[in-house]
């Protein structure tokens, strides 16, 4: 039996949605929409959402289930993305499930032995997680990149990112549509409640109340 996946990630600047048939373990991607701006993921989620579905020729009431990435990301990425497909879920009344957004592009490289997976975190520093054969080994993390666990044999991700690291670099850039439905651990299991992965505490703090 086949299932219809609406895919979304705004962990990075990529802002994708993605539309994926699943049927048992082959995974075939029927369209992708991808704007790379780090500030649009509000304005250009829902039009690559419906761009996606035009282009697979899906109705949006026939979709199956919903899987986003929850990061690690900055916060205002990561809430537009969660909550986007946390509304489509309730909408439709089909689950959603959320995944590390490194996974999907670990994943994607699973070919690679060693892999170490980087994406922009800002301040200097890179989010990270470690791959082996595609399975998740360590992180995700965030830190400066000379903290970054040696001993990868490769790196994917954040191109500009990918080149502080002394490695073969491989192609998958940010999360794909595919990687991240393979990214999923048990589709027969009951969905977890969705968890963004920040990481760190916002930037933002509410003002302490006076004495």
């Amino acid at each position: 039996m086949s299932t219809l996946i609406l895919t979304i990630d705004t962990a990075t600047p990529a802002v994708s949605a993605g539309v994926v048939r699943r049927s048992g373990a082959e995974v075939t991607v029927l369209a992708e929409r991808v704007t790379v701006d780090a500030r649009a993921h509000a304005e250009q989620l829902t039009p690559n959402v419906l761009a996606a579905l035009h282009d697979a020729g899906v109705e949006v009431d026939a979709l199956d289930a919903v899987v986003v990435g929850c990061g690690p990301g900055p916060f205002t990425g990561l809430r537009v993305g969660m909550a986007s497909a946390a509304a489509y879920g309730h909408a439709l009344g089909i689950p959603v499930r959320g995944v590390c957004s490194l996974d999907a592009i670990g994943v994607d490289a699973s070919s690679a032995p060693d892999l170490l997976v980087v994406t922009d975190a800002r301040r200097r520093e890179v989010y990270w997680a470690r791959y082996r054969s595609g399975v998740r080994t360590d992180g995700p993390a965030v830190s400066a990149p000379a903290d970054v666990p040696a001993g990868a044999g490769a790196v994917a991700g954040s191109p500009e990112h990918a080149a502080l690291f002394d490695l073969p670099r491989l192609p998958p850039v940010y999360p794909s549509p595919g990687g991240l439905v393979r990214a999923v651990d048990d589709w027969d299991a009951e969905p977890e409640p969705l968890v963004p992965l920040y990481l760190r505490r916002p930037d933002a703090k509410p003002p302490t109340a006076r004495r």
